[in-house]
C-alpha cells in the first residue's frame, strides 16, 4: 500500500509539467518533465543516459558530473528546467562514431576505471580540464578532479591517465590525427609507469 501525506497528494502530484528543449550530447531533445525533477532525473529516466550515476544526492561525490554548456556540474543540485536551451553531455558523448575519446583510451590504457562507478564523472570532470587547460599539471589535474570521489582509490591510476591522454589530445589537435598517446604502461616521458601496475605501495586497492 502507497502511504500518502496527510494532505491527500503525493509529492509532485498534480503539477503542470514543463516543456524542456535541450540539447544532448549532439542530439535536440524535447520532453516535458516535473518542475521538481533533477537533470539527473531526467538524464537517467526520462531520457535513458544511464551513464550518469546516482549516489550521494547531495553534490559531494562526483559520479553525476555532466557538462552543461562546457561547464561541469552536479546534475543531482540542477533542477531539469534550468538548463532548458543548453548544450549537455553525458559520458555517453565522449565517443565520437565509436571511437573513444582519447581520454577514455587512457582510462583502459592506465587500469584507471577500478570498478567503474565513478569513472563517468572522473571522465567528464576530466574532460571539461582539459578543454580549459589543454595540458595540465598533476597539480592541476589534481584539483580540477578534487570534486570526485573514487571508492576504490585509484587515484593515482586517474591521474596519470588525464596526463597522458592530454598528450595523446595534443598530437589530435596540432595533427588532426588519430591519438598517437604513448604504448599503455608508459606516462609522459615515456618510462615505465608504476601507476599502469597497480602497486600497493602507490596505489592502493
Amino acid at each position: 500500500m502507497t502511504l500518502r501525506p496527510a494532505w491527500g497528494r503525493m509529492p509532485g502530484e498534480g503539477v503542470a509539467s514543463r516543456q524542456l528543449d535541450v540539447t544532448v550530447n549532439g542530439r535536440r531533445r524535447s520532453l516535458a518533465v516535473a518542475p521538481h525533477h533533477t537533470l539527473l532525473d531526467v538524464l537517467r529516466a526520462d531520457i535513458g543516459l544511464t551513464g550518469t550515476k546516482e549516489c550521494c544526492l547531495v553534490g559531494e561525490c562526483g559520479a553525476c558530473t555532466v557538462l552543461v554548456d562546457g561547464r561541469s556540474v552536479d546534475s543531482c543540485l540542477v533542477l531539469a528546467v534550468e538548463v532548458d536551451g543548453a548544450e549537455i553531455l553525458t559520458v555517453e558523448g565522449l565517443a565520437v562514431d565509436g571511437r573513444l575519446d582519447p581520454l577514455q583510451q587512457a582510462f583502459l590504457d592506465h587500469g584507471a576505471a577500478q570498478c567503474g562507478f565513478c569513472i563517468p564523472g572522473q571522465l567528464v570532470s576530466a574532460r571539461a580540464l582539459l578543454d580549459a587547460i589543454p595540458s595540465p599539471t598533476r597539480a592541476e589535474v589534481e584539483d580540477g578532479l578534487a570534486g570526485n570521489l573514487c571508492r576504490c582509490a585509484g587515484y593515482e591510476q586517474i591521474i596519470e591517465a588525464v596526463l597522458d591522454a592530454a598528450d595523446r589530445g595534443a598530437a589530435v589537435h596540432v595533427a588532426g590525427l588519430a591519438p598517437v598517446g604513448g604504448d599503455a604502461g608508459h606516462g609522459r616521458s615515456g618510462r615505465p609507469d608504476p601507476a599502469a601496475t597497480p602497486d600497493a605501495r602507490v596505489a592502493p586497492q
